[in-house]
């Protein structure tokens, strides 16, 4: 059973203030990533100049589904919600993509309600100015915001006592995030295509953002983004979300056409703001589990067993404060960073569920 459409949601941040012009075509896209990813860059240096207060009402897109028992037994059938918070590429179709690959529908299998909303900027949320409002510290705010308003019951009319907090790339991110700067908002949290930095970067950061090839959303598919300012980038080509999401041959290939034909993106604030979040923290006591596509390009440069378990890592780098015996880290075999979109799915979702259900 399923409710969807928009959420008002009130959040205020401190945005980072950036020294940049938003490229005004192509070319300047690709100078400004080159300049970026180029070796003994200082693109960076500068970059920031100050910090600048963000409030708003913001209308973010949202569903909300129960188990298909909820009528016939209110008080017991479901366990909690799991609020899903998708990454780049994707708005929240990302957990509900495709039958046999619905992360949303293994959800409510097991008893849990799912809210599942669009980060602001993509699908049906708003679509404000990229550079300095769709940063992430106002898209950590907006996820702890609506964590308190499902225990408040202010969404769907159910106060739930128990929240998951449920991440995919830099939904992880924004997951993670919460848990340091509210860390009693989750009672526990599953970061899926999530690792820890090497030298501020992510392992396989450089190849990942060459590969994705980023291009104007509006000149790349202006059927879909005409309305969109030049700040709003998605992946070039199917072979960019290939590249970025996949590992070949372990996919449906219609699954490739369709995230081509429907993807979506990131902005230039959340590109630059990304390094602000989250952390270390001691706070955070919860059950928490990492689950990777062993190919994972982004957080593992391809190969999240090299030179161990890269899931691992994440406890002791993060979460000294969660016991050894509420952790876990999954690889899901021959599949790469968009693990909802592999064979293996399925298999990660139970594994997940029945990691919940401990």
């Amino acid at each position: 059973i399923c409710v969807s459409g928009t959420l008002r949601v009130a959040a205020s941040a401190t945005n980072l203030k950036l020294n940049l012009d938003i490229p005004h075509n192509q070319s300047g896209v690709t100078r400004t990533f080159l300049d970026l990813l180029a070796a003994g860059s200082t693109f960076v240096e500068g970059l920031v100049v100050g910090t600048q207060n963000v409030s708003g009402t913001w209308n973010i897109g949202a569903e909300l589904c129960y188990p298909l028992n909820l009528t016939s037994h209110p008080a017991v059938a479901v366990k909690g919600v799991q609020i899903l918070t998708h990454g780049a590429a994707f708005d929240r179709r990302y957990w509900d993509f495709a039958p046999g690959y619905s992360y949303v529908d293994s959800a409510v299998e097991h008893n849990w309600a799912t809210l599942a909303y669009d980060r602001i900027g993509w699908g049906a949320s708003d679509t404000p100015d990229p550079l300095n409002i769709v940063q992430f510290p106002l898209i950590i705010e907006i996820c702890h915001a609506l964590t308190s308003l499902l225990r408040a019951g202010k969404v769907g009319g159910m106060a739930f006592e128990t929240v998951v907090g449920v991440g995919h790339s830099f939904g992880s991110f924004t997951t993670q995030a919460v848990t340091v700067n509210y860390p009693d908002d989750f009672d526990a949290v599953i970061l899926t295509g999530y690792g820890t930095l090497v030298n501020g970067q992510l392992r396989g950061q450089t190849a990942f953002a060459a590969s994705l090839n980023l291009a104007i959303a509006n000149e790349n598919q202006p059927y879909r983004f005409y309305d969109l300012p030049n700040g709003y980038l998605v992946p070039n080509t199917m072979v960019s979300n290939e590249f970025g999401f996949f590992y070949p041959p372990n996919y449906d290939p219609a699954l490739l056409a369709q995230l081509e034909a429907e993807k979506y993106g990131l902005t230039w604030g959340e590109i630059f703001s990304s390094a602000t979040a989250g952390g270390v923290t001691q706070d955070f006591e919860g059950p928490l589990a990492v689950v990777n596509g062993d190919h994972d390009l982004p957080e593992c440069a391809g190969n999240c067993s090299y030179p161990t378990d890269q899931g691992e890592l994440v406890k002791a780098a993060l979460y000294p404060g969660v016991q050894e015996a509420k952790f876990r880290s999954l690889l899901v075999p021959e599949s790469g960073h968009g693990i909802n979109l592999h064979y293996g799915a399925s298999a990660a979702y139970e594994w997940i569920m029945d990691f919940l259900q401990e």
